[in-house]
């Protein structure tokens, strides 16, 4: 805005103070003349006012409630010219502004209106210009900024500096935030609880709000519909035009930014995807040889398989890891490095509301163990935001890839099989390595449902009446339904062994 001072500057000894000394470095908002004796209705506060003298030439009273009229409006001066109305400043005048605090201007006589309207405007056009040229620089600076290989601190770098205050990106995965100065961690806990308090991952709305007593506004950084994070400023000042539109650029720039991530993600877990389905039907020297290729390190060593089942499965094998999945994953199954080697898992594929993730055993992160039986179930989880269903999770122990394949679908049985909201490590070593092809054999046959027949003569531990009247047949049918099953497994349902490890096999069919 332009100052009093500046406008005075312009125009010499054609805009003087009236009782002589400096002019006041007093913002005004405008230049506004008048002869109404209460002109404040037609004024907005902070406007030079200028008046030919009518209005003061009407014996003290009047001039002091004229006064207190304007100083009431917050008008930030009043600039009477000499000649039309009065030859001289009225003393009643000069004291009721002078007791008031209201700024007295003297447009000398031969001096038009409209010589101080136009120096004010000039001055505001070359304010605009210099605010322009400001912020065109500003915004090269930071396109700049956003080709280089660190582009999110750079660019948060430039727009604090060109602020003057402090800047900071919050990821609405909550991940990592990115600040300047560097070292202003204090402010982010309060950010995101103004965050969430507002809704704006909701509204997408632009807010401000007060942190310490010092003004902070908060806009949603948007890739189409989706919110990509905030970006948060605290100036220690009002912000400018200019300034709102550097702001509004440096959006543009993170979303765009945002949104080539997001690109990068979804090839890289379609890579990833292409290397895992290989591996888990079984063309494990294939995925090997492939890998390298697309930028992929597979294990060399043991993995472990994770089986997710839920509606979100698909979506968060393709899309990142779920913040809620990775604590309950750690916690249920007593793996310490569980949620680091979740997200560092590149080898994800998501198939038919399952998501397969092979996890190198040998990925050591910071993580701290947890106490307890790992192979106890945990307590639900609510799937991390609001709304998201219970998915439900089953952690093979370690094992080479080569196995993957034949432990694959019994986890997954497993997986469709557990309460909602359950997070488990599987049984180790419990079934026969033959148990899935026996499952599939039996499934295979049409004719009748040998599944259920077999899981109720096991149930019954092979005493032919109990289970035929479970099943509602006579017990020489059973008979024959046993033979044709024991012909299809190729092995004998009364040995224990094929007993215990079909019986588990089955219980998650």
């Amino acid at each position: 805005m332009i100052s009093l001072a500046q406008l005075h500057s312009r125009l010499g000894s054609d805009l003087r103070p009236a009782a002589g000394g400096t002019v006041a470095v007093r913002q005004i908002s405008g230049v506004h003349i008048s002869e109404l004796d209460d002109p404040t209705p037609y004024l907005e506060g902070g406007e030079l006012l200028l008046t030919t003298g009518m209005p003061v030439s009407r014996g003290a009273t009047k001039v002091e409630a004229y006064v207190r009229r304007l100083v009431e409006r917050n008008i930030a001066a009043l600039g009477l010219g000499l000649g039309a109305g009065v030859d001289e400043v009225p003393p009643a005048l000069s004291a009721a502004c002078a007791e008031a605090g209201l700024e007295l201007l003297v447009v000398p006589d031969g001096t038009p209106f409209m010589n101080v309207s136009r120096a004010y405007w000039d001055l505001v056009g070359r304010e605009g210009q210099a605010d322009l040229a400001a912020s065109l620089g500003t915004q090269t600076a930071l396109a700049r900024a956003a080709t280089m290989p660190d582009a999110l601190p750079s660019v948060v770098k430039a727009l604090a500096q060109a602020l003057g205050g402090w800047v900071a990106f919050l990821p609405v995965d909550g991940g990592a935030e990115t600040l300047w100065p560097q070292d202003n961690h204090a402010i982010v806990g309060q950010l995101r609880r103004e965050t969430s308090r507002l809704g704006m991952a909701v509204t997408h709305s632009a807010s401000t709000f007060q942190i310490h007593g010092t003004d902070v506004v908060e806009y949603p950084v948007l890739v189409g519909r989706r919110t990509a994070g905030f970006l948060a400023i605290g100036a220690g000042r009002k912000l400018t035009r200019a300034d709102r539109q550097v702001i509004m650029t440096v959006c543009v720039l993170l979303s765009l930014k945002a949104a080539q991530q997001q690109e990068s993600d979804a090839t890289a877990a379609a890579l990833g995807a292409a290397v895992t389905k290989l591996l888990l039907t079984g063309y494990v020297d294939a995925g090997r040889a492939l890998a390298p290729d697309l930028g992929i390190v597979v294990p060399t060593g043991a993995v472990r398989l994770l089986v997710v089942h839920g509606e979100a499965g698909d979506a968060a094998a393709s899309s990142g890891i779920d913040q809620g999945l990775e604590s309950r994953l750690r916690a249920g199954t007593g793996w310490p490095e569980a949620s680091g080697a979740l997200r560092s898992c590149r080898l994800r594929h998501a198939s038919g509301g399952l998501s397969y993730y092979l996890l190198d055993t040998e990925h050591r992160d910071a993580g701290t163990p947890v106490s307890g039986d790992g192979n106890a179930p945990s307590g639900p989880y609510d799937g991390g935001e609001a709304g998201t269903p219970m998915l439900t999770a089953v952690l093979s122990r370690p094992m080479p890839l080569e196995r993957v394949h034949d432990e694959a679908g019994q986890l997954a049985a497993m997986a469709r099989a557990l309460p909602a909201g359950q997070v488990v490590s599987a049984p180790e070593g419990a079934l026969d390595p033959r148990a899935q092809g026996w499952v599939a054999a039996l499934q295979g046959y049409q004719r009748a449902n040998l599944v259920r027949t077999v899981r109720a003569y096991l149930r019954h531990r092979g005493q032919w009446e109990g289970a035929a009247r479970e099943l509602g047949i006579h017990r020489n049918s059973l008979r024959h339904r046993m033979g044709i099953a024991t012909e299809l497994l190729r092995a004998d349902p009364d040995d224990p062994d094929v007993a215990a490890s079909l019986w588990l096999a089955l219980r998650w069919v």
